[in-house]
């Protein structure tokens, strides 16, 4: 039963990743976007499972399924990548840092906050 919960939640998290990645014109942007909220929404959502203030389904639903179809690492490292392969190596190094340094700090910041 636990992978039904898991592909439901993931199902909603990919429909709203691709839905940024349209609006976002496929632009770089859209993934960070998406990374960035991501780990805010899974920092949250650690908290509240590792103070039994979820239930395993709702873990199983968002913090599994939802979180982890919703962020993009494939497609952070395809960018990242076609960034290099296309000689930009300071929007590559900045787009690589960024998306390291605010997710930590997002779910740094969620974790010590709440």
């Amino acid at each position: 039963m636990s992978f039904l919960f898991v592909a439901i939640g993931g199902f909603f998290g990919s429909m709203l990743r691709f839905y940024i990645s349209v609006k976002a014109k496929k632009h770089l942007f859209g993934t960070w976007i998406a990374n960035i909220t991501g780990s805010i929404l899974l920092g949250i959502t650690v908290h509240f499972h590792i103070t039994n203030q979820l239930s395993e389904i709702v873990w199983l639903l968002s913090g599994i399924g939802f979180c982890g179809a919703y962020t993009t690492f494939s497609t952070f490292g395809n960018e990242t990548l076609q960034l290099i392969f296309d000689k930009r190596y300071g929007v590559a190094t900045g787009y690589i840092a960024s998306s390291l340094v605010v997710s930590l700090f997002f779910v740094y910041t969620t974790l010590v906050v709440m």
